[in-house]
């Protein structure tokens, strides 16, 4: 059973589950979602690791103290940094999904000892790739449909930029947990805020290379075997790990691999986490 637990950060309060024994492995969902999103492949993970999955501010049950503000990957890396600090003084694994890898490649560079590995799984960070600016063009398109024609437009200009309009995503090979379809059920309320005040600032953040590469922390960019070129977050992706330096870690699934191959996805983190 998970420990849900609370934390008081400026301008909002954490909601966060804690699973298992050993190590911390802090998880960081991306988008819209939240921790439920890892509901599928923290079981597999909890006789190894103290699992610790949260949403992100501003998302379902981690609430704002005021009004909806724009949140970058700056102040998402501080709430990581003190949610890590609450947890404990030893350095921490930590995986990051999509945005949520953008926001550990941000909490590992700006504070780099509280992190043993990070495994970044498919961050769209495309300003470090050729056409920069096609891409910061193609989120303020996205934002923009959403502001003129509401949650359904952006989401629908939103799949067409990121390569996925139109391909079949994987489907879990088991029925979805009660807690999972709980978290499908309350993404759609996370979307408004999602477009309007975190697509742009998170998408648009370009990762400390030089500070990733020097820092303690282990640095490891994962792909999806069943991914593809067209999709931003995955060439975002392996452009990032050549510039570390390091192969990318190729692990089951598409871009949530996570959900739909969850017990070989969490196998394959495992090996990755505690490789040398």
């Amino acid at each position: 059973m998970a420990e849900n637990k609370t934390l008081k950060v400026p301008g909002a309060t954490l909601y966060y589950q804690v699973r298992g024994s050993g190590p911390v492995l802090l998880m960081i969902p991306g988008g819209p979602t939240d921790a439920a999103i890892f509901a599928g492949v923290v079981p597999h993970l909890t006789d190894r690791y103290t699992v610790v999955a949260y949403d992100p501010r501003g998302n379902s049950r981690s609430v704002l103290d005021g009004p909806a503000v724009d949140v970058d990957a700056d102040v998402h890396g501080d709430d990581a940094h003190r949610l890590l600090a609450e947890l404990g003084d030893e350095p921490a694994y930590v995986f990051g999904s999509s945005g949520g890898a953008v926001i550990g490649l941000n909490l590992a560079a700006r504070y780099p000892g509280q992190v043993r590995t990070l495994v970044a799984h498919e961050p769209p960070c495309g300003r470090i790739l050729p056409d920069a600016e096609e891409y910061l063009a193609g989120t303020e398109e996205v934002y923009q449909a959403y502001r003129t024609g509401g949650v359904e437009a952006g989401m629908k200009r939103f799949e067409e930029f990121v390569g996925l309009s139109g391909e079949e995503q994987e489907q879990p090979q088991t029925p979805p947990s009660p807690e999972m379809m709980e978290g499908w059920g309350r993404i759609g309320g996370n979307l408004d805020f999602f477009l309007g005040h975190v697509l742009r600032p998170v998408s648009g953040h370009l990762p400390d290379v030089a500070a990733l590469r020097q820092g303690p922390a282990r640095i490891v960019v994962g792909v999806g075997d069943a991914s593809t070129d067209r999709q931003y977050a995955y060439r975002s992706a392996v452009a990032l790990a050549e510039a570390l330096g390091r192969p990318p870690a190729v692990f089951p699934g598409d871009h949530g691999g996570f959900v739909a191959r969850a017990e070989e996805f969490a196998v394959t983190l495992d090996k990755v986490l505690n490789a040398t």
